[in-house]
Protein backbone atom coordinates (compact mmCIF):
# COMPACT_ATOMS: atom_id res chain seq x y z
CA UNK A 1 0.00 0.00 0.00
CA UNK A 2 2.66 2.32 0.56
CA UNK A 3 4.69 1.55 -2.39
CA UNK A 4 1.20 2.24 -4.23
CA UNK A 5 1.36 6.12 -2.40
CA UNK A 6 4.68 6.66 -2.77
CA UNK A 7 4.49 6.18 -6.28
CA UNK A 8 1.21 8.15 -6.75
CA UNK A 9 2.67 10.74 -4.99
CA UNK A 10 6.46 10.62 -7.44
CA UNK A 11 3.95 10.60 -10.72
CA UNK A 12 2.57 14.19 -9.00
CA UNK A 13 5.53 15.65 -8.55
CA UNK A 14 6.82 14.64 -12.15
CA UNK A 15 3.89 15.99 -13.62
CA UNK A 16 4.41 19.14 -11.41
CA UNK A 17 8.27 18.86 -12.25
CA UNK A 18 7.38 19.04 -16.23
CA UNK A 19 5.05 21.39 -15.90
CA UNK A 20 7.16 23.89 -14.54
CA UNK A 21 9.83 23.25 -16.56
CA UNK A 22 7.92 23.79 -19.61
CA UNK A 23 6.81 27.39 -18.13
CA UNK A 24 10.23 28.40 -17.96
CA UNK A 25 11.33 27.10 -21.20
CA UNK A 26 8.71 29.31 -22.49
CA UNK A 27 9.00 32.31 -20.62
CA UNK A 28 12.90 32.03 -21.81
CA UNK A 29 11.56 31.80 -25.60
CA UNK A 30 9.45 34.54 -25.09
CA UNK A 31 11.62 36.71 -23.03
CA UNK A 32 14.57 35.47 -26.23
CA UNK A 33 12.47 35.42 -29.10
CA UNK A 34 10.05 38.82 -28.09
CA UNK A 35 12.71 40.81 -26.22
CA UNK A 36 16.33 40.30 -27.93
CA UNK A 37 15.37 38.95 -31.08
CA UNK A 38 13.10 41.68 -31.69
CA UNK A 39 15.46 44.10 -30.39
CA UNK A 40 17.91 43.23 -32.48
CA UNK A 41 16.03 43.09 -35.41
CA UNK A 42 14.38 46.38 -35.40
CA UNK A 43 17.86 48.06 -34.77
CA UNK A 44 19.10 46.43 -37.96
CA UNK A 45 16.23 45.62 -40.33
CA UNK A 46 13.55 47.80 -39.20
CA UNK A 47 13.97 51.51 -39.92
CA UNK A 48 11.24 54.41 -38.36
CA UNK A 49 10.13 57.25 -40.05
CA UNK A 50 7.52 60.17 -39.38
CA UNK A 51 5.15 60.86 -42.13
CA UNK A 52 1.81 62.49 -42.59
CA UNK A 53 -1.39 60.31 -42.89
CA UNK A 54 -2.89 62.15 -46.24
CA UNK A 55 -6.48 61.19 -45.03
CA UNK A 56 -6.30 62.55 -41.32
CA UNK A 57 -3.75 64.89 -41.40
CA UNK A 58 -1.63 63.22 -38.38
CA UNK A 59 1.79 62.65 -38.08
CA UNK A 60 2.34 59.05 -37.50
CA UNK A 61 5.40 56.65 -37.53
CA UNK A 62 5.96 54.07 -39.92
CA UNK A 63 8.05 50.92 -39.76
CA UNK A 64 9.88 49.96 -42.54
CA UNK A 65 11.65 46.78 -43.61
CA UNK A 66 15.46 46.82 -44.48
CA UNK A 67 14.83 44.55 -47.74
CA UNK A 68 18.36 44.93 -49.03
CA UNK A 69 19.84 44.19 -45.69
CA UNK A 70 17.28 41.45 -44.87
CA UNK A 71 18.48 39.54 -47.84
CA UNK A 72 21.78 39.93 -46.96
CA UNK A 73 20.99 38.71 -43.53
CA UNK A 74 19.25 35.60 -45.50
CA UNK A 75 22.31 34.97 -47.29
CA UNK A 76 24.51 34.52 -44.77
CA UNK A 77 21.97 32.22 -42.60
CA UNK A 78 22.14 30.13 -45.99
CA UNK A 79 25.75 29.83 -45.81
CA UNK A 80 26.24 29.46 -42.36
CA UNK A 81 23.14 26.69 -42.69
CA UNK A 82 25.46 25.14 -45.63
CA UNK A 83 28.43 25.28 -44.00
CA UNK A 84 27.04 23.49 -40.77
CA UNK A 85 25.73 21.14 -43.22
CA UNK A 86 29.34 20.28 -45.23
CA UNK A 87 30.74 19.56 -41.66
CA UNK A 88 28.23 17.42 -40.51
CA UNK A 89 28.34 15.58 -44.03
CA UNK A 90 31.91 15.25 -43.71
CA UNK A 91 32.23 14.05 -40.29
CA UNK A 92 29.70 11.91 -40.89
CA UNK A 93 31.01 10.41 -44.18
CA UNK A 94 34.58 10.34 -43.03
CA UNK A 95 33.55 8.50 -39.62
CA UNK A 96 31.69 6.17 -41.90
CA UNK A 97 34.42 5.80 -44.08
CA UNK A 98 36.85 5.19 -41.42
CA UNK A 99 34.19 2.38 -39.76
CA UNK A 100 34.38 0.64 -43.43
CA UNK A 101 37.95 1.02 -43.73
CA UNK A 102 38.73 -0.88 -40.24
CA UNK A 103 35.87 -3.45 -40.93
CA UNK A 104 37.69 -4.04 -44.57
CA UNK A 105 41.40 -4.01 -42.75
CA UNK A 106 40.15 -6.77 -40.61
CA UNK A 107 38.16 -8.96 -42.95
CA UNK A 108 41.35 -8.57 -45.38
CA UNK A 109 43.46 -9.23 -41.98
CA UNK A 110 42.19 -12.28 -41.24
CA UNK A 111 41.69 -13.62 -44.73
CA UNK A 112 45.51 -12.83 -45.00
CA UNK A 113 46.27 -14.74 -42.07
CA UNK A 114 43.93 -17.56 -43.17
CA UNK A 115 45.19 -17.73 -46.48
CA UNK A 116 48.88 -17.82 -45.33
CA UNK A 117 48.65 -20.35 -43.04
CA UNK A 118 46.30 -22.72 -45.03
CA UNK A 119 47.30 -24.37 -48.66
CA UNK A 120 43.59 -22.68 -49.88
CA UNK A 121 42.82 -21.14 -52.93
CA UNK A 122 42.69 -17.53 -53.05
CA UNK A 123 39.26 -16.80 -54.44
CA UNK A 124 38.12 -19.39 -51.53
CA UNK A 125 39.47 -16.62 -48.98
CA UNK A 126 38.59 -13.23 -50.79
CA UNK A 127 35.34 -11.89 -51.55
CA UNK A 128 35.31 -10.68 -55.30
CA UNK A 129 35.38 -6.74 -54.12
CA UNK A 130 38.89 -7.96 -52.93
CA UNK A 131 39.88 -9.55 -56.20
CA UNK A 132 42.88 -6.74 -56.51
CA UNK A 133 44.07 -7.18 -53.10
CA UNK A 134 43.38 -10.97 -53.55
CA UNK A 135 45.78 -11.40 -56.46
CA UNK A 136 48.23 -9.00 -55.21
CA UNK A 137 48.54 -11.17 -51.94
CA UNK A 138 48.45 -14.25 -53.72
CA UNK A 139 51.37 -13.21 -55.76
CA UNK A 140 53.63 -12.12 -52.37
CA UNK A 141 52.64 -15.68 -51.08
CA UNK A 142 53.98 -17.17 -54.28
CA UNK A 143 57.37 -15.21 -53.87
CA UNK A 144 57.50 -16.56 -50.19
CA UNK A 145 56.93 -19.76 -51.37
CA UNK A 146 59.79 -19.57 -53.72
CA UNK A 147 61.76 -18.10 -51.64
CA UNK A 148 61.56 -20.45 -48.63
CA UNK A 149 61.94 -23.46 -51.44
CA UNK A 150 65.06 -21.54 -52.67
CA UNK A 151 66.98 -21.45 -49.32
CA UNK A 152 65.71 -24.95 -48.60
CA UNK A 153 67.57 -26.07 -51.94
CA UNK A 154 70.66 -24.03 -51.02
CA UNK A 155 70.57 -25.41 -47.66
CA UNK A 156 70.41 -29.20 -48.95
CA UNK A 157 72.97 -28.63 -51.56
CA UNK A 158 75.46 -26.71 -48.92
CA UNK A 159 74.77 -30.05 -46.41
CA UNK A 160 75.23 -32.11 -49.28
CA UNK A 161 78.40 -30.56 -50.29
CA UNK A 162 80.01 -30.54 -46.96
CA UNK A 163 79.22 -34.02 -46.63
CA UNK A 164 81.14 -35.30 -50.26
CA UNK A 165 83.91 -32.79 -49.49
CA UNK A 166 84.00 -34.65 -45.94
CA UNK A 167 84.45 -37.39 -47.91
CA UNK A 168 87.05 -36.10 -50.30
CA UNK A 169 88.99 -35.33 -47.67
CA UNK A 170 89.32 -38.44 -45.79
CA UNK A 171 89.75 -40.32 -48.98
CA UNK A 172 93.59 -38.38 -49.57
CA UNK A 173 94.14 -38.14 -45.88
CA UNK A 174 93.90 -42.06 -45.85
CA UNK A 175 96.10 -42.05 -48.54
CA UNK A 176 98.96 -39.61 -47.51
CA UNK A 177 98.64 -41.87 -44.07
CA UNK A 178 99.09 -45.12 -45.59
CA UNK A 179 102.19 -44.31 -47.96
CA UNK A 180 104.00 -42.33 -45.01
CA UNK A 181 103.85 -45.53 -43.39
CA UNK A 182 104.84 -47.58 -45.84
CA UNK A 183 107.84 -45.23 -46.08
CA UNK A 184 108.50 -44.89 -42.53
CA UNK A 185 108.18 -48.59 -42.14
CA UNK A 186 110.56 -49.64 -45.18
CA UNK A 187 113.55 -47.16 -44.61
CA UNK A 188 115.62 -49.53 -47.18
CA UNK A 189 112.95 -49.02 -50.10
CA UNK A 190 114.61 -49.02 -53.58
CA UNK A 191 115.00 -45.23 -54.17
CA UNK A 192 112.72 -45.68 -57.34
CA UNK A 193 109.85 -47.16 -55.29
CA UNK A 194 110.83 -44.67 -52.64
CA UNK A 195 110.17 -41.58 -55.13
CA UNK A 196 106.76 -42.98 -56.45
CA UNK A 197 105.56 -43.55 -53.18
CA UNK A 198 106.85 -39.68 -52.10
CA UNK A 199 105.06 -38.82 -55.82
CA UNK A 200 101.70 -40.14 -55.07
CA UNK A 201 101.78 -38.59 -51.53
CA UNK A 202 102.80 -35.30 -52.83
CA UNK A 203 99.32 -35.61 -54.98
CA UNK A 204 97.32 -36.42 -52.31
CA UNK A 205 98.55 -33.74 -50.25
CA UNK A 206 97.69 -31.45 -52.99
CA UNK A 207 94.58 -32.41 -53.20
CA UNK A 208 94.32 -32.05 -49.58
CA UNK A 209 95.06 -28.42 -49.66
CA UNK A 210 92.28 -27.72 -52.65
CA UNK A 211 89.64 -29.38 -50.35
CA UNK A 212 90.62 -27.67 -47.24
CA UNK A 213 90.54 -24.03 -49.89
CA UNK A 214 87.06 -25.14 -50.47
CA UNK A 215 86.27 -25.16 -47.21
CA UNK A 216 87.57 -21.89 -46.60
CA UNK A 217 85.70 -20.29 -49.76
CA UNK A 218 82.54 -21.69 -48.22
CA UNK A 219 83.19 -19.78 -45.24
CA UNK A 220 84.45 -16.62 -47.02
CA UNK A 221 81.70 -16.29 -49.53
CA UNK A 222 79.64 -13.09 -48.96
CA UNK A 223 78.80 -11.46 -52.11
CA UNK A 224 76.83 -8.61 -50.95
CA UNK A 225 80.21 -7.23 -49.64
CA UNK A 226 82.15 -6.86 -52.66
CA UNK A 227 83.17 -3.65 -53.97
CA UNK A 228 84.91 -2.98 -57.20
CA UNK A 229 88.04 -0.88 -57.79
CA UNK A 230 87.61 -0.13 -62.01
CA UNK A 231 90.21 0.61 -63.50
CA UNK A 232 90.35 0.25 -67.54
CA UNK A 233 92.10 -3.32 -68.39
CA UNK A 234 93.66 -4.39 -71.10
CA UNK A 235 91.45 -7.44 -71.92
CA UNK A 236 93.08 -9.14 -74.89
CA UNK A 237 96.39 -9.22 -72.75
CA UNK A 238 94.45 -10.70 -69.66
CA UNK A 239 92.85 -13.61 -71.95
CA UNK A 240 96.61 -14.39 -73.38
CA UNK A 241 98.15 -14.58 -70.14
CA UNK A 242 95.77 -16.75 -68.12
CA UNK A 243 95.69 -18.69 -71.40
CA UNK A 244 99.36 -19.23 -70.42
CA UNK A 245 98.59 -20.24 -66.99
CA UNK A 246 96.22 -22.85 -67.66
CA UNK A 247 98.97 -24.79 -69.79
CA UNK A 248 99.96 -27.89 -67.05
CA UNK A 249 95.71 -28.54 -66.56
CA UNK A 250 95.73 -28.70 -70.24
CA UNK A 251 98.32 -30.60 -71.19
CA UNK A 252 97.19 -33.10 -68.45
CA UNK A 253 94.34 -34.60 -70.86
CA UNK A 254 95.99 -33.01 -74.19
CA UNK A 255 93.30 -30.30 -74.12
CA UNK A 256 94.29 -27.37 -76.07
CA UNK A 257 93.14 -22.92 -76.15
CA UNK A 258 92.19 -21.30 -79.64
CA UNK A 259 92.04 -17.79 -78.78
CA UNK A 260 90.63 -15.28 -80.94
CA UNK A 261 90.57 -12.11 -79.17
CA UNK A 262 90.67 -8.05 -81.13
CA UNK A 263 94.01 -6.39 -80.33
CA UNK A 264 93.77 -3.94 -78.10
CA UNK A 265 90.41 -4.74 -76.82
CA UNK A 266 89.70 -3.56 -73.39
CA UNK A 267 86.91 -3.32 -70.92
CA UNK A 268 86.36 -0.77 -68.14
CA UNK A 269 85.90 -2.94 -64.37
CA UNK A 270 87.58 -4.37 -61.38
CA UNK A 271 91.10 -6.52 -63.01
CA UNK A 272 91.49 -8.68 -59.85
CA UNK A 273 87.71 -9.80 -59.98
CA UNK A 274 87.11 -10.28 -64.02
CA UNK A 275 89.91 -12.19 -64.12
CA UNK A 276 88.89 -14.27 -60.92
CA UNK A 277 85.12 -14.69 -63.71
CA UNK A 278 87.82 -15.37 -66.32
CA UNK A 279 89.35 -18.70 -64.17
CA UNK A 280 86.43 -19.70 -62.94
CA UNK A 281 84.73 -20.21 -66.52
CA UNK A 282 88.18 -21.50 -68.16
CA UNK A 283 88.43 -24.28 -65.24
CA UNK A 284 85.20 -25.22 -65.18
CA UNK A 285 85.45 -25.68 -69.07
CA UNK A 286 88.82 -27.37 -68.53
CA UNK A 287 87.32 -29.65 -66.01
CA UNK A 288 84.64 -30.92 -68.11
CA UNK A 289 85.72 -31.61 -71.48
CA UNK A 290 86.37 -34.52 -73.47
CA UNK A 291 90.26 -35.57 -73.59
CA UNK A 292 91.84 -34.31 -76.49
CA UNK A 293 89.64 -31.41 -77.45
CA UNK A 294 89.82 -27.98 -78.32
CA UNK A 295 88.63 -24.98 -76.00
CA UNK A 296 87.66 -21.75 -78.13
CA UNK A 297 87.72 -18.61 -76.49
CA UNK A 298 86.28 -15.21 -78.33
CA UNK A 299 86.44 -12.01 -77.44
CA UNK A 300 85.35 -8.87 -79.47
CA UNK A 301 83.08 -5.23 -78.79
CA UNK A 302 80.15 -5.41 -80.32
CA UNK A 303 78.15 -1.85 -80.66
CA UNK A 304 78.84 -0.92 -76.60
CA UNK A 305 79.05 -4.08 -75.55
CA UNK A 306 82.49 -7.00 -75.40
CA UNK A 307 81.21 -10.52 -75.57
CA UNK A 308 83.39 -12.78 -74.47
CA UNK A 309 82.64 -16.74 -75.37
CA UNK A 310 84.17 -19.83 -73.99
CA UNK A 311 82.88 -22.96 -75.46
CA UNK A 312 84.46 -26.52 -74.87
CA UNK A 313 83.45 -30.28 -76.06
CA UNK A 314 82.27 -32.19 -73.42
CA UNK A 315 78.75 -33.92 -72.07
CA UNK A 316 76.16 -32.17 -73.12
CA UNK A 317 74.41 -30.44 -70.07
CA UNK A 318 70.41 -30.93 -69.50
CA UNK A 319 68.18 -27.82 -69.98
CA UNK A 320 66.95 -28.02 -66.77
CA UNK A 321 70.24 -27.79 -64.80
CA UNK A 322 71.23 -24.82 -66.91
CA UNK A 323 68.78 -23.22 -65.31
CA UNK A 324 70.31 -23.95 -61.67
CA UNK A 325 73.97 -23.71 -62.67
CA UNK A 326 74.73 -19.99 -61.32
CA UNK A 327 73.41 -21.16 -58.07
CA UNK A 328 75.43 -21.30 -55.23
CA UNK A 329 76.88 -24.79 -54.02
CA UNK A 330 75.46 -26.13 -57.40
CA UNK A 331 78.04 -28.92 -59.02
CA UNK A 332 77.09 -31.30 -61.33
CA UNK A 333 77.05 -34.91 -60.46
CA UNK A 334 80.41 -35.10 -62.43
CA UNK A 335 82.10 -32.68 -60.18
CA UNK A 336 81.28 -34.84 -57.11
CA UNK A 337 84.38 -37.11 -58.87
CA UNK A 338 87.77 -36.21 -56.41
CA UNK A 339 89.85 -34.69 -59.50
CA UNK A 340 87.08 -31.93 -60.74
CA UNK A 341 85.11 -31.70 -57.57
CA UNK A 342 84.89 -27.82 -56.03
CA UNK A 343 82.21 -26.26 -54.02
CA UNK A 344 80.03 -25.29 -56.52
CA UNK A 345 80.87 -21.29 -55.74
CA UNK A 346 83.04 -20.67 -59.12
CA UNK A 347 80.27 -19.49 -61.43
CA UNK A 348 77.95 -18.62 -58.59
CA UNK A 349 81.05 -15.92 -57.82
CA UNK A 350 81.43 -15.35 -61.91
CA UNK A 351 77.43 -14.51 -62.15
CA UNK A 352 77.53 -11.64 -59.13
CA UNK A 353 81.03 -9.95 -60.38
CA UNK A 354 79.47 -9.97 -63.89
CA UNK A 355 76.25 -8.29 -62.82
CA UNK A 356 78.20 -5.76 -60.55
CA UNK A 357 79.98 -4.68 -63.58
CA UNK A 358 76.37 -4.14 -64.89
CA UNK A 359 76.93 -7.38 -67.51
CA UNK A 360 75.29 -10.82 -67.75
CA UNK A 361 76.43 -14.16 -68.13
CA UNK A 362 74.55 -17.15 -69.55
CA UNK A 363 75.49 -21.14 -70.40
CA UNK A 364 73.84 -23.15 -73.43
CA UNK A 365 74.98 -26.63 -73.94
CA UNK A 366 73.55 -28.68 -77.35
CA UNK A 367 75.08 -31.61 -79.11
CA UNK A 368 77.92 -31.93 -76.57
CA UNK A 369 78.79 -28.20 -76.85
CA UNK A 370 78.90 -25.81 -73.70
CA UNK A 371 79.27 -22.10 -74.11
CA UNK A 372 79.38 -19.86 -71.42
CA UNK A 373 78.78 -15.92 -73.03
CA UNK A 374 79.50 -12.76 -70.88
CA UNK A 375 78.59 -9.58 -71.90
CA UNK A 376 80.10 -6.20 -70.33
CA UNK A 377 79.94 -2.78 -71.25
CA UNK A 378 82.31 -1.52 -73.25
Amino acid sequence: MKDRIFSVIKLILLIMAGYLGCQLLYMLFDVALNGLFMDWFEGYFLTTRLMVDPYTKESVYVRDLNIEGFKIFLFWVMVFVACIWLVMLYLVSRYKAGKQLKAAMTEIGNGVQKYMSRDMDVSDVFPGKYSEVSVQIAAIKNRMQQNEQALKDEAQRKNDLITYLAHDLKTPLTSVIGYLSLLDEAPDMPAEQKAKYVHITLEKALRLEKLINEFFEITRYNLQQMVLEKETIDLSYMLVQMTDEFYPLLAANDNRIELHVDEHLSVYGDSEKLARVFNNILKNAIAYSYPGTEIDVTAQKVQEQVIIAVRNHGKTIPAHKLETIFEKFFRLDEARRTNTGGAGLGLAIAKEIVNLHGGTITAESDREVTTFRVTLPA
